[in-house]
């Protein structure tokens, strides 16, 4: 069902994600609250402060240094957790590199004392904010290099400026394929559209007395699918076939 306000979506997000975690312990996951105006990064302090107890590894990741100073001033506490995508990259090229020497001085016979697993292992849960289409290649690179579990908090790592190219179909069929929701919550202009694993995609449509429950799906519903839902399976309007045309010429150029 809905959540009557932020804080309660704030506490299905986290549910799901525990239960996809679960299933999961090294999968690619997405969380999403689409809200219009949403400050985001109290909704990544908050959920970053209450996964710490279950996951010490975990790491909060923003796209730049200027974010993740502003993250640190507003949560000292876990400045320790906070850091941003270059400085990861950094700790992940910094972590080849030893265990590069390791391995070198393994094969010429030396004993190599083995250091105990830490945030910095590549095992632990990365908690990625707000990744954009202009961080794709640093995204795809950070996630290829990390062992662990990756959530994508409010990812728009795909732009309609190269949504019918070649590139995109790439990234569709590689990188992009591997992600699962784990939630999203999606308001929009007279419905609302909501995920929490396990469970299937539900499009809810703002009738005169509040939100109603219309539909219900395996996949996340296109805009094509949903309006036929909200029209109780009526003929889609202009809008629809519009959309419908553009799917068709994408559908042609793949």
């Amino acid at each position: 069902m809905l959540p009557a306000d932020l804080h309660a979506a704030e506490g299905q997000l986290r549910e799901a994600l525990d239960a996809a975690l679960a299933a999961e312990p090294r999968g690619r996951w997405t969380v999403e609250l689409r809200f219009e105006g949403l400050r985001l990064l109290p909704v990544a302090l908050r959920l970053a402060a209450d996964l710490r107890a279950s996951r010490p590894d975990l790491r909060l990741l923003f796209p730049d240094a200027g974010a993740a100073a502003l993250a640190q001033r507003d949560a000292p506490e876990l400045a320790g957790l906070l850091a941003s995508f270059g400085d990861e990259r950094r700790r992940q090229r910094a972590r080849q590199q030893a265990e590069a020497g390791g391995l070198e001085a393994s094969e010429s016979g030396a004993t190599v004392a083995r250091a105990p697993q830490d945030p910095g292992d590549g095992n632990g849960l990365l908690v990625l904010v707000a990744p954009a289409q202009s961080e794709y290649e640093e995204v795809e690179a950070l996630c290829g290099e990390h062992r662990g579990p990756v959530v994508l908090l409010n990812p728009s790592l795909e732009d309609a400026a190269v949504g019918i190219g070649s590139v995109a179909r790439q990234r569709r069929r590689g990188f992009l394929a591997q992600w699962r929701s784990a939630y999203a919550l999606v308001p929009q202009l007279a419905s609302a559209l909501r995920h929490s694993h396990p469970g299937p995609w539900e499009l809810y449509r703002l009738d005169p007395d509040g939100f109603r429950a219309v539909a219900s799906f395996e996949r996340r519903p296109d805009g094509e699918e949903q309006e036929r839902a909200l029209s109780d399976g009526a003929a889609p309007g202009l809008g629809a076939n519009l959309r419908a045309l553009g799917d068709l010429i994408e559908g042609l150029q793949n």
